[in-house]
């Protein structure tokens, strides 16, 4: 046994399981590399920087003594409201939800929470969302939120573009503005952006990223056309280079196979459509073409990336669950399971082509209809009348092949799971939560 798996079992054999959470909550905040630990047992224990990040990159499951009144048991027939309230419940400070207090996973959220808050007319959401984001920015504007190296850290950049929309104040304008100067000098290749700024690896993860905080700046802070053009030009980059004949999209490519494990070492590609991966890029291509004008010269491109991919979707929906596999073509490989984060994804974004025109209601509505009730099984009421999302991975990212995709362990409310779970809640139920 390593040391780290030593000092791991060495804390739980200390504390328990459940007050090896609270370790977790501390840890995610503690400033040095190295540092001390004390339970409420007063035991202290030295946190090494392995343990603290192993500990770390992972999802907290927040406040202990946080309890709503839904009935302990299987899923309520609605999951949109009570999904977004345990959340808030379980994450008063949104900042200790994950392995770091800015990241992709709140922006997300906050995505779906903010068509809630258009359904219902409840500005709880708004506040939720304003809690968080300022913290952020400082009493100027100025944006002090993660540094903009990743991709990922442009993504809740989007939470400063509608809170602008929903608040009128001006100084989510200028932090949004603040972000959008840094991605004329991101890098990028063949048109794609690199998913860090050190390497030219493109994961279409980032295509959903970058792109959907540049969808809700030109939708409601400005510069419409250059943000419009730069999400056309990665969209459709990812496409040719990741879109296969079948509709299906893999994971990644990369200009430097030699140096990435995962790579082809003639294409550059990753080998496996990894449900979740696919799943970010189905829900910002119809976002994108929600609005973007059809005299736009790339409409009918991406029109053709979208209709293309969903109609590959529906192809290997699960005949007998209707949700998507983890890895979304080899679902009679034993080893394979149905997803509930990429089948959620995928729930959305058929839904939304279906709400927008760009599907056959006739065709899809169906597919739509079964991919979300596949999810049901996935959500459990706990005993504090929270909602639980089961059967899911946390922080995946590209494998080498099939099997470390399918061997990645499963965690409790997986955070991108959630999220994904709340966007197709949102959307599928949106004529009864607007009653």
């Amino acid at each position: 046994m390593n040391t780290m798996k030593k000092q791991i079992v060495a804390v739980i054999g200390l504390l328990g399981l459940a007050a090896l959470q609270t370790v977790f909550v501390q840890a995610q905040n503690t400033v040095s590399t190295t540092g001390y630990v004390t339970n409420e047992n007063n035991v202290t224990m030295m946190v090494t920087q392995q343990v603290t990040t192993r500990l770390r990159r992972t999802t907290s499951q927040g406040d202990p003594a946080a309890k709503l009144n839904y009935v302990p048991g299987a899923a309520p027939e609605m999951l949109a409201v009570p999904l977004a309230e345990t959340i808030m419940a379980r994450y008063p400070d949104y900042r200790t939800a994950y392995w770091k207090d800015y990241t992709y996973v709140q922006g997300y959220m906050f995505e779906a929470m903010d068509r809630l808050r258009l359904l219902t007319g409840d500005e709880k959401y708004t506040q939720y969302m304003k809690q968080y984001i300022d913290h952020f920015m400082d009493s100027e504007g100025n944006y002090k939120g993660g540094a903009l190296t990743n991709l990922d850290n442009f993504m809740t950049g989007s939470a400063f573009c509608t809170l602008y929309k929903r608040t009128g104040d001006e100084r989510y304008k200028k932090a949004a503005l603040q972000i959008l100067k840094a991605v004329a000098d991101y890098p990028s290749s063949d048109g794609q952006f690199w998913h860090g700024n050190k390497s030219p690896n493109m994961w279409i993860d980032g295509v959903f990223m970058m792109q959907m905080f540049l969808i809700r700046c030109a939708q409601y802070v400005g510069e419409t056309d250059y943000c419009l053009d730069i999400a056309c030009r990665n969209i459709l980059s990812a496409a040719r280079h990741l879109q296969r004949p079948d509709g299906l999209l893999l994971h990644a490519w990369t200009t430097e196979p030699e140096k990435a494990i995962w790579a082809d070492k003639q294409t550059g590609l990753s080998p496996e459509v990894w449900s979740e991966g696919m799943g970010w890029y189905t829900l910002v291509v119809p976002e994108l073409l929600a609005i973007l004008p059809k005299t736009h010269a790339h409409y009918n491109d991406v029109l053709n990336v979208y209709q293309k991919m969903v109609k590959g979707l529906k192809n290997v929906q699960d005949a007998n669950t209707g949700g998507w596999f983890m890895v979304v073509d080899k679902g009679t490989n034993p080893l394979n399971f149905i997803d509930p984060s990429g089948t959620a994804m995928f729930v959305y974004a058929i839904q939304r082509g279906i709400d927008l025109g760009l599907l056959k209601e006739k065709e899809y509505a169906s597919v739509a209809r079964r991919g979300y009730e596949s999810l049901y099984p996935f959500v459990r009421v706990n005993n504090q009348g929270l909602l639980d999302v089961i059967g899911a991975c946390d922080g995946v990212t590209i494998k080498k092949d099939f099997v470390a995709y399918v061997t990645v362990n499963k965690i409790l409310n997986a955070k991108e799971a959630v999220a994904g779970v709340l966007w197709a809640a949102v959307i599928m139920e949106k004529d009864k939560i607007a009653q």
